[in-house]
C-alpha cells in the first residue's frame, strides 16, 4: 500500500456549497475559470442508469456553510455515542488519518439509536478534533454525497456537527474494503467473476461522476476506497478529496496535490493539473491489483517488482507471459482471452499520456463483455480456449518500455502515435464484443440495486 502524498503548493478550497439565491461556480486555482449560474437541488440527484445525465455539481462556498438536504439526518453527538455503544473498541471498524469508523445501530423508522443487533446497521465516521484538512473533507463528503445517488456510490445517511465533534453516518457495507479482501492472508480469495464484477461496479461509479454536468473528479481512487456489501456489490467511498472538474473552455483544474503513491497519475503529481483522466489512471492501477493480487507499491519486494505498473509492462508484449502476472489464486478460473483484454485495458488506462487513456464509460463497455467463469467453461471445449489468440493488439513494446513511470517526478516522454492508440481502443472493444457474441446469450447485469440506506440485521 502506498504512502499518502501531498504537495504544499497552491490553496485548495474545499467544495462546500451553500444555498443562495444566485449560486455560482467556484473559481479554480487556475484563474481562467468563469462563473455560471446553477440551480441547487433539495434532494439527491438519482441516476437510474448510466445514460442519465441529469446531475448537478455542488457549488463552492465559505467552509462554514453546509447545504441543507431534507433527506439527511442531523444527529447529536449523544445519539451517535449511544448508537455505537459509546464508541467502544469492539465496535471499531477501521482507522484513518482523519478519524475512525465505528459500527452502530439505528431504528429503521426514526433513526434513533437502537440496541445492538436490532434495527439497521450503520457505519459512523468520527473525525479527529484537530486538523483543518479533516474538517474540509468532512464538509466535502456532506455536500457531494448529499446531492448524488447511484448504486455504486456509498450512501450518506446523516451527519453530526455538535460543538467540536464532526461525524458522518453511512450505510453499512458488510464485506468491508476491496483492499482487505485482495491482500488479507486470511479469508477466502476473491474469485475471477467477483473481481470483474467489482471492476465493473467501480467503473460505473466513476463514469457516473465523470459524466455529471459539470464533471466530478474523485481524485483518490484506490482499493481501500472501494467498499463491498453482502452481495459483493462495489461502491465508491470517501469523498473527502472529490473535486469539481473543468468547465467551459478549461481543460483542467489546478489544485494542491493530494493522493496515494502508486495510484496518483504522474501528470497530476508533477503539475497539480487535475482531469478525469487522473481517475482513469488510478482505475488502471486498481484493475492491475485485481488481476495480479499485488499492491500498487510494495517495498518488501525486489526493486524491479516494487511498483506494480513497472513490473507488469514488460510482461505483456509476449502473450505467453500472461500467466506470470496473474494472481495464482485465480488459476483455472478465467479465459486467457478475457484476462488478456483486462490486462491490456489496465495498461491503456494507466498510459503515461492522459489523452490516450479511455473514458470510464468505454472502460465499462469493455469490461462488461469479458466472459464469466461459467460461460468460459461452457465453451472451452468447443472454441479452443486454451489458445491465447489475439483479442487486443498491444502498442509497440518500445512504446511501453519508454513510457515507464519510475516516479511521479519523471520527465515527460514522447507519446505513441495517435493512430496507434486509436487502433488499440477499437480492437479492444471489437475483441470484447466478439467474445460476448460467442458466449451463451448476453451477459447478465453485474450490479444490483441496493436502495436501502443500511443493511438490516
Amino acid at each position: 500500500m502506498g504512502n499518502c502524498i501531498q504537495r504544499a503548493q497552491d490553496t485548495d478550497i474545499a467544495a462546500v456549497p451553500a444555498v443562495t439565491a444566485q449560486p455560482t461556480f467556484p473559481r479554480s486555482e487556475n484563474s481562467e475559470c468563469t462563473s455560471h449560474p446553477l440551480p441547487i437541488p433539495s434532494k439527491p440527484l438519482v441516476a437510474s442508469n448510466d445514460n442519465d445525465k441529469t446531475r448537478v455539481l455542488p457549488i463552492s462556498r465559505p467552509e462554514s456553510e453546509i447545504l441543507s438536504f431534507p433527506h439527511l439526518k442531523s444527529f447529536t453527538y449523544a445519539e451517535l455515542s449511544t448508537a455505537t455503544r459509546n464508541f467502544r473498541s469492539d465496535c471499531l471498524l477501521g482507522e484513518g488519518g482523519f478519524g475512525d469508523v465505528y459500527k452502530g445501530w439505528l431504528d429503521e423508522e426514526t433513526f434513533a439509536a437502537a440496541k445492538p443487533g436490532t434495527g439497521m446497521v450503520v457505519a459512523v465516521k468520527k473525525l479527529k478534533p484537530e486538523g483543518f484538512q479533516g474538517h474540509k473533507e468532512w464538509l466535502s463528503e456532506i455536500n457531494y454525497l448529499g446531492q448524488l445517488d447511484h448504486e455504486n456510490l456509498v450512501k450518506l445517511i446523516g451527519f453530526c456537527l455538535d460543538g467540536d465533534n464532526r461525524l458522518l453516518v453511512y450505510e453499512f457495507m458488510s464485506k468491508g474494503s476491496l483492499e482487505n479482501h485482495l491482500f488479507s492472508r486470511s479469508g477466502r480469495p476473491l474469485s475471477w467473476d467477483i473481481r470483474i464484477k467489482v471492476a465493473i461496479d467501480s467503473a460505473r461509479g466513476l463514469s457516473f461522476l465523470h459524466e455529471s454536468d459539470p464533471q466530478i473528479i474523485f481524485r483518490d481512487f484506490k482499493a481501500s476506497n472501494v467498499l463491498l456489501d453482502s452481495e459483493f456489490n462495489a461502491k465508491l467511498s470517501d469523498f473527502g478529496l472529490v473535486k469539481a472538474g473543468p468547465t467551459g473552455d478549461m481543460t483542467h483544474v489546478t489544485t494542491r496535490v493530494f493522493g496515494t503513491e502508486g495510484y496518483a497519475a504522474p501528470e497530476y503529481c508533477a503539475t497539480g493539473r487535475l482531469t478525469t483522466k487522473c481517475d482513469v489512471y488510478s482505475f488502471g492501477i486498481v484493475l492491475l491489483e485485481l488481476l495480479t493480487g499485488r499492491f500498487a507499491v510494495d517495498r518488501s519486494r525486489a526493486r524491479p517488482e516494487q511498483k506494480l505498473l513497472d513490473w507488469v509492462k514488460p510482461q505483456l508484449p509476449d502473450k505467453r507471459k500472461l500467466f506470470r502476472i496473474m494472481d495464482s489464486k485465480l488459476e483455472g478460473q478465467y479465459s486467457r482471452k478475457g484476462a488478456y483484454v483486462a490486462a491490456n485495458l489496465a495498461l491503456q488506462c494507466a498510459h503515461i499520456e492522459p489523452k490516450y487513456r479511455p473514458r470510464m464509460s468505454e472502460v465499462v463497455n469493455i469490461l462488461d463483455k469479458i466472459p464469466s467463469l461459467k460461460r468460459s467453461h461452457s465453451r472451452a471445449s468447443s472454441d479452443g480456449d486454451n489458445d491465447v489468440g489475439d483479442p487486443m493488439s498491444l502498442p509497440d513494446p518500445a512504446v511501453w518500455k519508454h513510457s515507464h513511470v519510475r516516479s511521479c517526478k519523471q520527465s515527460k516522454v514522447s507519446p505513441a502515435p495517435s493512430h496507434q492508440t486509436e487502433k488499440l481502443s477499437k480492437e479492444a472493444i471489437s475483441a470484447a464484443r466478439t467474445m460476448s457474441s460467442r458466449s451463451e446469450g448476453s451477459a447478465p447485469s453485474t450490479w444490483q440495486s441496493s436502495r436501502g440506506f443500511a443493511t438490516r440485521r
